[in-house]
């Protein structure tokens, strides 16, 4: 079987299917067995389990997703890799290849995992967790930036809220840039999301819900007194919460508090 963790295999593959990696699709291919077996182990999936595999590129984590998992679901955007997956993939009757894009296919399964494009970041958490049926596990490898957002122990970011009122999210490993080919310009690291139950913020209207803060978050070096008040919500009882707080200082309980304030 072809292993394109390993850097001569990888060239040896692009090569024979003349492909030309594309910077818009934030391709950068990670070249590293081990940190990938790690990775891959990270999901958790057991063969009970359907994984899909957002960005599947040309098989690289898919293999080690299918030694574990009962079935895979491979997700690629860009045509020009299909050949060079499947090539990859043929030998494994648990894997299924879909060519198109994540943020537009209706596919479910118990855990989500892949090597995410910073641009995609924010809209595949809404994607994948804004409403049921919800996976039991993301595993994701996003830019350490990002994964300094979603792991953050306050509401740092709008990002942050909307990763943390669905799963409680816990950085497993730093990846650097050095594993990838080409190197991105910064290192990564692996996200473990492990999707609650229920939502920890209980609203009548999450998309409204995430909008408020989204518009808090826009005068995030503000007052939330002074912010509110910009946003028209002036003359709010007292709600227990210091309105010269800055937004992210506040935690999942004092947003849910104040957008049922503003919205009584």
């Amino acid at each position: 079987m072809i292993d394109p963790a390993d850097e001569q295999q990888l060239f040896e593959l692009l090569r024979r299917h003349h492909i030309t990696l594309k910077h818009r699709f934030g391709q950068n291919f990670l070249i590293n067995t081990a940190l990938r077996d790690a990775i891959a182990q990270a999901a958790e999936a057991t063969r009970d389990d359907t994984v899909v595999e957002v960005g599947a590129g040309v098989g690289t984590l898919t293999i080690a997703l299918a030694e574990r998992a009962g079935r895979v679901i491979a997700v690629e955007l860009d045509r020009d890799l299909i050949p060079a997956l499947r090539e990859v993939v043929h030998d494994l009757d648990n894997v299924e290849i879909l060519q198109g894009d994540i943020l537009r296919v209706d596919v479910a399964g118990d855990i989500v995992a892949g090597n995410i494009p910073y641009n995609l970041t924010g809209a595949l958490i809404e994607k994948l967790l804004d409403k049921p049926p919800r996976p039991r596990r993301l595993s994701l490898v996003v830019q350490k930036e990002v994964a300094n957002r979603w792991t953050a122990t306050t509401a740092a970011s709008l990002a942050t809220v909307a990763v943390q009122v669905f799963a409680h999210a816990r950085a497993a490993f730093t990846i650097p840039a050095s594993a990838f080919e080409p190197p991105p310009k910064v290192d990564s690291a692996l996200v473990v999301l492990d999707v609650r139950p229920e939502p920890a913020v209980k609203v009548d209207d999450y998309d409204r819900f995430f909008r408020f803060v989204e518009a808090v978050f826009q005068f995030r070096r503000k007052q939330l007194g002074g912010t509110l008040r910009r946003l028209g919500h002036a003359g709010l009882p007292d709600l227990g919460i210091d309105l010269t707080r800055r937004p992210e200082t506040l935690d999942l309980t004092e947003w849910e508090t104040l957008y049922r304030a503003v919205n009584s």
